[in-house]
């Protein structure tokens, strides 16, 4: 009996340990076999290059002649006043006018010497005193005759460029030889200084109110000089501020035939702009004036404008608008003037006679 207990109990301790060793309990860890190493698989050979690539290389190709060609189109362009502008003596060629007052340049411009008997040039190191023959041929003239009319003599303003063209300041016209400005300040009787006709200022026509001229300043010896301007056959404009047109209307005299030809413009109150006709083939003829001497609807329209223009402007509602000067006459290309200007640009210089050389030092003050 006691033989059969024991085998009982050893039976039941063999099956507690064999449970135990089949279902572990919840506190217990279990040690995880470490993983097999995985067999790397094979890399496949690299596939042959084939054209499909080719689409990418030209879109590579086509985003640098895009860029390229930006960055043409963003180079600033080459203009003509860039170029004339360092021209300083006129070319080598036959004198000739060509284009447009506008537009258009100077073959063979002559100089006007900076001191004559009766005339002075004024701000030389512009180097604008050069122009056609005739037109420094007629400013001399005038020059002389106007002392006929108690003037002392001119002080010569911008002419144009030794051989014309856009100029980088300024003028829109004044580029084919044929404008001059005259300052209306009487010219003293002395040589000024090369430093005192680069400072001087030009004494204003105008009163208080822009609309008249002072009686003061504007005499009737300035009214002679324009008249005698106008009265040349070869001048065919003389443009004027309009309160200085009214006072040439308003002054007594019964010759009258001059006026026409006396034109109201913006600014010209302290000068007067002589422009004469071409005078040779290659160079545009402006309209004829009209008869009339343009001392009714036309002139009452100028001062209107005028009047307008000095009255404060209220300010637009909304943010501002800067302000943005028109600038095409401004850009424009060799390409947009006449073809010989290109030739006047690239020919060799001529330096003017001696009598005309222009004052590389200051003129001494001396008494005429």
């Amino acid at each position: 009996m006691q033989r059969t207990r024991t085998f009982i109990l050893a039976g039941s301790l063999l099956a507690v340990s064999a449970a135990n060793a089949a279902e572990p309990s919840s506190g217990t860890t279990v040690k995880v076999p470490a993983p097999v190493a995985a067999t790397r698989a094979p890399v496949p050979a690299p596939e042959p290059k084939s054209n499909a690539a080719a689409p990418a290389t030209a879109k590579t190709g086509d985003k640098k002649h895009a860029d390229t060609k930006d960055a043409k189109d963003k180079k600033p362009k080459i203009l003509a006043r860039d170029l004339f502008g360092k021209a300083k003596s006129a070319a080598d060629l036959t004198p000739r006018s060509i284009g447009w007052y506008a537009k258009g340049c100077l073959a063979g411009g002559v100089h006007l010497a900076d001191a004559g008997p009766d005339w002075q040039t004024m701000r030389p190191s512009r180097n604008r005193a050069w122009g056609h023959p005739k037109l420094i041929a007629l400013l001399k003239r005038l020059a002389s005759e106007a002392k006929q009319d108690g003037w002392p003599g001119l002080l010569v303003g911008d002419i144009s460029q030794p051989r014309g063209g856009p100029m980088l300041t300024g003028h829109a016209s004044h580029q084919v030889g044929l404008d001059a400005d005259i300052w209306l300040t009487p010219m003293p009787n002395r040589v000024l200084t090369r430093r005192e006709r680069e400072d001087i200022n030009a004494t204003s026509m105008l009163d208080k109110t822009s609309l008249s001229v002072d009686p003061k300043v504007f005499t009737p010896a300035h009214v002679a000089l324009i008249k005698r301007a106008a009265s040349y056959p070869q001048v065919e404009r003389v443009f004027v501020h309009p309160a200085i047109k009214k006072a040439l209307c308003e002054a007594p005299g019964k010759d009258r035939s001059w006026l026409y030809k006396v034109r109201p413009i913006w600014g010209h109150f302290y000068h007067f702009h002589i422009r004469i006709g071409c005078p040779n083939g290659g160079c545009e003829t402006q309209p004829a004036v009209k008869g009339e001497d343009g001392c009714g609807s036309e002139l009452k329209s100028w001062l209107k404008d005028i009047e307008a223009s000095l009255k404060p402007k209220p300010k637009p509602p909304g943010p501002e608008v800067p302000y943005v000067a028109p600038s095409a006459k401004r850009q424009i290309t060799m390409d947009q003037l006449p073809a010989e200007c290109k030739v006047v640009l690239s020919s060799p210089s001529v330096p003017p006679p001696a009598d005309e050389a222009m004052a590389a030092t200051p003129t001494a003050a001396t008494k005429k």
